[in-house]
């Protein structure tokens, strides 16, 4: 588990900004140990613990990049067409016969090329004979149409750094490189829990006063496509010292506890209380909307967040406070996603020195490009506001008003997930 000292985020100032809560948990959070090698198929989502290193180059012989002819280009005209003779016949995972100097060689995409042979001409630029010649249009580079070997990676070469998170696109790329078992991190073990006497669980009977907690799903969904195993603690009732034993009890076999709703300052408000109680609180409030009363500290070594009860603000906070935070338990190299500019079809006003962001869908327009239609509802707790936008435009600290027709950054929600 993890064993993080109680001061490990000391922090003395009311509202800590995002970027500072991010860069101390990337600098003083331990990966946690153990690694596991498992099957290729079996490692998406899984942090890769050491390097990948190409075991061949790739490809690991030259071949032809389409369907054409193989040349050597010192048997071309200077200028002008040039006619050959076919002299062989090479196919995908088929090597060709030694072929004279001055010929051309017939050839399909992926087969290797005839030795120094060093050109490929596409098949629909070259016109058949008769006796079994072609001819071959000029102006064609030296090398057109060939992949050399190594082209892709160099034998010996680092294919996959440690700490990258694998996906599709890496699995492939070890897969090519012939790799069948990979060197991942263990599994995450997150303990999950909502608090509150208003909150009881989908398919039970709701009481007048009662609200179906969405909160805890969604969390279990977002940790899921990290690849953590999960514990659901299910629902605490708003006593603090019920909520000071469950939060001790699970951080002895979890590397980290996740909680949604009271950390706010009303008096039925118990999860900072018994963070307290249970070991030591690093900060209570964030610069950042939605989601100011967000609670980290330490318990029993191990870190816990308390996320704030509305539903909009969990999935914020959880993108930019519990996400960090899991990439440096589980030695991941988290790399932000990347912003499309768009343009602002709202305005807008936010207090200077928060970050805020800004539920929106996107449209095109034939002048204006990219437009950003800002959500008619702003409250934390609506949860169409996210299932009906497309993503969330950052507003910086430092800005404080946006003007229809200003330029902003748009973050896709599928880049957050």
């Amino acid at each position: 588990m993890a064993q993080l000292s109680d001061d490990a985020f000391a922090f003395g100032s009311e509202l800590m900004p995002v970027e500072e809560a991010r860069r101390a948990m990337a600098e003083r959070v331990a990966a946690v140990a153990g690694t596991e090698m498992v099957p290729l198929i079996e490692a998406d989502g899984r942090v890769l613990a050491e390097p990948l290193i190409a075991p061949i180059d790739l490809p690991n012989f030259d071949n032809s990049a389409v369907d054409g002819y193989a040349v050597r280009f010192a048997s071309l005209a200077a200028s002008g067409e040039t006619i050959l003779p076919v002299s062989g016949r090479v196919a995908a995972g088929h090597a060709g016969a030694g072929s004279p100097p001055d010929s051309a060689v017939r050839i399909f995409t992926g087969a290797p090329m005839p030795e120094n042979f060093d050109t490929v001409f596409m098949q629909e630029d070259c016109r058949e004979l008769d006796g079994g010649r072609v001819v071959l249009p000029p102006g064609l580079e030296q090398g057109a149409n060939r992949r050399p070997r190594g082209e892709d990676i160099v034998r010996g070469k680092t294919a996959l750094a440690a700490g990258r998170r694998l996906g599709p696109r890496e699995i492939a790329l070890a897969a090519a490189l012939g790799v069948d078992r990979v060197c991942v991190r263990r599994r995450l073990k997150i303990a999950v829990f909502s608090t509150g006497d208003e909150i009881v669980s989908p398919g039970e009977k709701l009481p007048p006063a009662g609200l179906y907690d969405s909160n805890r799903f969604a969390l279990q969904v977002l940790l899921r496509r990290l690849c953590c195993d999960l514990t659901d603690l299910g629902i605490l009732r708003d006593k603090r010292g019920d909520v000071s034993k469950a939060i001790s009890s699970a951080a002895r076999d979890h590397d980290a506890i996740i909680t949604s709703g009271g950390v706010s300052t009303g008096e039925e408000d118990h999860v900072r209380a018994a963070m307290l109680d249970a070991g030591s609180l690093a900060f209570w409030r964030l610069a950042i909307k939605p989601g100011r009363p967000v609670a980290m500290g330490v318990v029993e070594g191990a870190p816990l967040i308390g996320l704030p009860g509305n539903p909009v603000a969990v999935f914020v906070t959880f993108v930019y406070v519990v996400r960090p935070l899991l990439a440096a338990l589980s030695g991941e190299t988290l790399e932000p996603p990347h912003a499309l500019a768009v343009t602002a079809d709202f305005d807008y006003r936010k207090k200077k020195g928060r970050r805020e962001y800004v539920r929106v869908s996107l449209t095109q327009d034939a002048s204006a490009g990219t437009l950003a239609h800002k959500y008619p509802v702003d409250g934390a707790g609506v949860l169409t506001s996210l299932t009906s936008t497309d993503g969330l435009v950052e507003l910086p600290e430092d800005i404080t008003q946006v003007r229809r027709g200003d330029r902003v950054n748009f973050i896709d929600y599928r880049l957050l997930q």
